[in-house]
């Protein structure tokens, strides 16, 4: 059976968009002689389509486009066409709506298969829109009995997707239904090292049974998420028969039957620093042209987390499409300045300077009678981050670019930025990436040509907001903040766990109290994107407005200062 899986890249609500792909890839494969072609999980409506979902017109609309599918399979008879959408259950109670996967061929709607297992979790929320299967089932086509299941129905096994395990288990049932290829349709988010889960649950799977397995996945940014794509084909001795490339549309024909075997060398696994950077650029890129954005704005600071967004936006937009803005102060050194001009020329980008002293000293003039009697403090430093970002706020709106915000992980974390300042923006590109990886991914981009000027990386990070200032300063070292971070934010460790890891007591409980009282900063955000396995924003749901007291060393209540103010 020849099988073309189209790893292709909605837009979420644009159906008519999905559909002209959807049908496009449908064209090509029969035009090859394919048997069928396999799509992604809500290829229509776009994953996630989240509150869409509620809406009777946006479901209309989708019934129509799965009626033109279906015209469409009827002028093409040879081939048949697996597409994931939104459908409605027809019941009175529930959710109303499943995720399915539908089979037509030759102008009808052969099967429909519903998704049984509804992530709940992390950035999943399928459980608000939709029910579960009420069956699964094998179906003939073309000589083989295909089970067809949607992306979390085969995270089934606890050993390779620890701590949710299920009591239902879609491919066990499939299997003993009889099923000689199992295809599964999905829209499963990058992480780093998931792709190495992913192809595990395929391998899990064509061992445990001796079944061929397919799975075609969504690539493309979709707001915080980006999707690696990756599909695949596992044969029967658990070896890949292909893996698709990460990161951009492919469409591949395959010849697979019930003893079909993979080579071992088929699949070599991409270096981890280089997914990253592509899932970077993907993301901001997909965000800017789906938003409507041709064009980015970004401030320039001299230091490597501004430097490492300047590369990625030009690397996503083009260089031609990316303005860098320095707007040194008197705190500024001639060497912040030199290396953010020699960073633009080397990009290829364009970039202006707008020195902000003036603006400061008319704020200073302006605030001296409220504020007599008092010295300066992180007041002045804090007015000097929103000057710079109400510059670039004015360049956004008179230009339409995109604002781009710089600050990493590690900040965001312990709440090292500013509010309507250095957090101004509508995409916060590396919100998710820690200051560790910061420095490995600009390493990377130096690799071949040293883009980013050596000073950059060698320099101490500094916020250059007073006299001689370092992170260092007010931070733990990062790789030490780093480390505790990912115990805290990634694997829910207590303070008790990171004490035992041998972390200075009290820089962990300066670290954790840090990052609970910082919930409000995160709060008024711009959305980043999502690359490490829990992301702020939409995957980490936290009370602002809370006491969480911690399980040893109890907070003082009097010391509640934020470390770099509102």
């Amino acid at each position: 059976m020849k099988i073309t899986l189209a790893q292709l890249n909605p837009t979420i609500g644009d159906i008519q968009g999905n559909l002209r792909k959807a049908l496009g890839a449908f064209r090509r494969a029969a035009g090859a002689g394919s048997d069928l072609v396999v799509l992604s999980e809500l290829f229509l409506s776009g994953y996630p389509a989240r509150d869409l979902l509620e809406r009777p017109d946006f479901i209309d609309r989708i019934e129509a486009a799965l009626e033109q599918v279906r015209q469409a399979s009827a002028a093409l008879p040879q081939t048949g066409i697996l597409i994931g959408a939104p459908v409605r259950s027809g019941r009175a109670t529930g959710r109303g709506l499943y995720n399915a996967a539908l089979l037509m061929s030759a102008g009808r709607l052969l099967f429909a298969q519903h998704k049984s297992l509804l992530p709940n979790y992390d950035v999943f929320d399928e459980a608000r829109y939709f029910d579960p299967a009420e069956e699964v089932a094998a179906v003939a086509f073309k000589g083989e009995r295909l089970g067809i299941v949607i992306c979390e129905d085969s995270w089934t096994d606890p050993e390779l997707h620890r701590g949710r395990a299920y009591s239902v288990d879609p491919v066990a049932r499939l299997a003993a239904a009889g099923a000689t290829l199992f295809i599964n349709l999905s829209a499963s988010p990058y992480q780093a090292g998931k792709e190495e889960q992913r192809l595990g649950i395929l391998r899990s799977h064509a061992r445990a049974y001796r079944v061929p397995a397919i799975m075609v996945n969504q690539v493309g940014g979709n707001d915080e998420l980006v999707f690696d794509g990756r599909s695949a084909c596992m044969g029967v001795n658990a070896e890949p028969l292909a893996v698709l490339e990460a990161f951009r549309e492919q469409e591949l024909t395959v010849a697979i039957g019930a003893q079909s075997t993979g080579r071992a060398e088929a699949f070599i696994p991409r270096e981890g620093v280089a997914d990253l950077y592509d899932a970077l650029v993907l993301g901001l890129g997909d965000y800017a042209r789906k938003c409507g954005f041709q064009r980015a704005v970004l401030g320039l600071s001299g230091g490597i987390d501004s430097a490492l967004v300047c590369c990625l936006a030009a690397a996503a937009l083009g260089p031609d499409n990316v303005l860098g803005v320095l707007m040194p102060s008197r705190y500024s050194s001639a060497g912040s300045i030199d290396d953010s001009v020699a960073l633009a020329g080397n990009l290829g980008v364009a970039h202006t300077i707008i020195p902000i002293m003036p603006v400061y000293d008319a704020f200073a003039e302006a605030l001296a009678p409220g504020f007599k009697g008092r010295q300066p403090d992180i007041t002045e430093e804090n007015i000097q981050a929103r000057i710079r970002g109400t510059l670039l706020m004015s360049l956004s709106n008179k230009f339409g670019h995109l604002l781009l915000a710089t600050g990493n992980k590690s900040e965001m974390a312990v709440g090292y930025c500013t509010l309507y300042g250095d957090m101004c923006g509508g995409l916060a590109v590396i919100s998710d990436v820690p200051k560790t990886m910061v420095y490995e991914l600009a390493r990377f981009i130096n690799r071949g040509t040293a883009v980013i000027p050596e000073n950059i990386l060698t320099k101490a990070p500094s916020a250059e907001l007073r006299p001689d200032q370092t992170d260092q300063d007010s931070l733990p070292p990062y790789d030490v903040l780093d480390g505790i971070l990912e115990g805290y934010i990634d694997r829910a460790c207590s303070m008790r766990e990171l004490l035992s890891m041998g972390f200075d007591p009290e820089t962990v409980r300066w670290v954790v109290r840090a990052i609970d009282r910082n919930e409000y900063k995160r709060r008024q955000a711009a959305p980043g994107l999502k690359v490490t396995s829990k992301a702020f924003g939409m995957g980490r749901r936290m009370a602002i407005a809370a006491r969480y007291d911690q399980d040893t060393a109890p907070a003082d209540p009097a010391d509640g200062k934020d470390n770099n103010g509102t």
